[in-house]
């Protein structure tokens, strides 16, 4: 199971500093009024290191240039350039700024508009270092023009333009990479420093220039090392953060520009395709792009397909987290006679998350597969048949689940312990187990944790597969009750046979 190395304490107290703006320079909102194929898409940054993730042509490059263009140092250009009479869709382009800037209001958001007008950009930047990790970063050093002057068997520069690594950087560096870079070094290659080339040793002590580099380990090295000689409270922009790495080298760079937010006070935004850069992040960190919406909040990577209508399914049900999707899977298996592979259930990470996205994506006219939306009982959002989000039972649906099972302990208990990997017999001790948990326990969430400890370190999404099968079992009116409001939308074994063609056997 992952574990992040930034601790609670680190992301929560990072939380509190920018809800409460205490930095001298932040970017704390933008207003994507009109751009590309936004109009009036707000995005706040309420973490110091944001990814922004989404399909192909969702808008990500979009979102990272808006900002990077609240600045002076970053010409809008560099992302929205116009091509004579083929770019006439970029008359009266505006994006809409609320930025900290200490220097220039003490007390105060300071605001700013970038529009594209009369065939340029006017706009009125602050200052603020902006350093930009394009795609480009991961080339390999024997295409880099600038460095074929390092091709020969000849090449050598002077011993005071060889720099050893500083400890900071290298162990960052060791951190993100998992190997050693002692003994890597930078050479200078002009005078002015800004062209240099890197070297490393094999662990037998053997040197290797960075022709030899893989291209993620190249880029790290270079990033890394851009970040820690920026200033304090710069703006970090980078494409495709995961580019060149492995999943878990990912994950270490992300911790890292977390602790650089925390060390440095350092702003990060990213792009990525990748569920690893978002496991260290809170879901108030990561915004999603599909095309003309943007929306806040943790999801799976995999549920953008469903979003965007990429996905061969007959029914899309969005719910709030990771137990109501085991809950609502062991509702349709319990149903019976289903075509289950054409269902698709995706946990977005929050109810306003799950609400508006479920909304957005029926409202889409590009979208051919119907969804519905699953809330839980303690959500402070509204049902609606028309928009199709409906209530799961109970208050917190892991305190309601474990106590009806309880509940329906003398005829389902005995099942319950075989699912726990228990033996049947122990039925009894299991239920005073339970009882125990739920007197002791002052967060329902954690219950099923706190009962797979207790059996022999259980994982918690087993104990909670167990309580949603048997509660669904033991409650079959309570499945037919929440399943009816979507007696037209669910897929059939006998439908989707005649549509294929197939003579697969009915599940009943």
């Amino acid at each position: 199971m992952y574990k992040s190395e930034i601790r609670d304490s680190t992301i929560n107290a990072l939380l509190e500093k920018a809800g409460q703006r205490n930095y001298g320079r932040y970017l704390a909102k933008m207003v994507l009024k009109k751009l590309r194929g936004f109009a009036n898409e707000p995005v706040s940054f309420d973490f110091p290191v944001t990814a922004i993730i989404g399909p192909n042509g969702g808008g990500k490059t979009t979102i990272l240039g808006a900002a990077g263009c609240a600045y002076k140092s970053v010409a809008p250009r560099r992302f929205f350039s116009k091509s004579g009479r083929y770019d006439e869709s970029m008359q009266d382009w505006s994006i809409e700024y609320e930025i900290v800037d200490r220097e220039l209001n003490r007390k105060d958001l300071i605001r700013r508009t970038a529009s594209f007008r009369n065939l340029k950009w006017n706009r009125d930047p602050p200052e603020r270092p902006v350093l930009l990790f394009g795609v480009s970063r991961t080339v390999p050093a024997n295409e880099r023009s600038e460095l074929l002057q390092c091709a020969s068997g000849t090449f050598t520069v002077p011993a005071d333009h060889e720099e050893d690594l500083p400890q900071t950087l290298r162990e960052a560096v060791s951190r993100i990479l998992g190997k050693d870079v002692t003994g890597f070094k930078r050479l200078r290659i002009d005078a002015s420093g800004q062209v240099v080339l890197l070297t490393g040793k094999t662990a037998t002590g053997l040197g290797y220039s960075e022709f030899h580099f893989g291209a993620g380990e190249s880029s790290i090295i270079r990033m890394v090392s851009q970040i820690e000689l920026a200033e304090e409270q710069s703006l970090v922009l980078i494409e495709e953060i995961e580019n060149g790495l492995h999943p878990v080298a990912t994950v270490r760079l992300v911790e890292y520009l977390v602790e650089v937010a925390e060390r440095k006070k350092v702003q990060t935004i990213f792009t990525t395709h990748s569920n690893d850069a978002l496991r260290p992040l809170p879901s108030k960190a990561i915004w999603v792009a599909t095309q003309d919406r943007i929306f806040q909040g943790k999801l799976d990577i995999g549920s953008l397909r469903a979003i965007t209508g990429q996905i061969e399914a007959k029914l899309i049900i969005f719910v709030e987290d990771e137990f109501a999707k085991t809950w609502v899977e062991a509702i349709l298996r319990q149903r019976g006679g289903l075509a289950l592979d054409h269902i698709q259930v995706h946990a977005m990470q929050g109810d306003s998350t799950a609400v508006s996205i479920n909304v957005h994506h029926n409202q889409d006219p590009s979208t051919k597969v119907p969804s519905v939306c699953f809330i839980d009982g303690d959500s402070a959002q509204q049902e609606s048949d028309e928009q199709q989000v409906f209530r799961l039972p109970g208050q917190t649906p892991e305190a309601y689940v474990f106590d009806e099972v309880l509940t329906a302990w003398d005829q389902f208990g005995g099942k319950l312990a075989v699912a726990l990997y228990q033996k049947y017999e122990s039925s009894s001790e299991i239920r005073r187990l339970c009882t125990e948990i739920r007197r002791d326990s002052r967060d329902p969430h954690l219950i099923f944790a706190q009962l797979g400890g207790r059996l022999g370190l259980l994982p918690a999404s087993t104990v909670a597969a167990a309580f949603a099968n048997i509660w669904a079992q033991a409650y079959p009116q309570a499945v037919e009750k929440l399943l009816t409001p979507l007696q037209t939308l669910l897929p059939t074994e006998i439908a989707d046979r005649a549509s294929s063609g197939s003579v697969r056997v009915s599940n009943y």
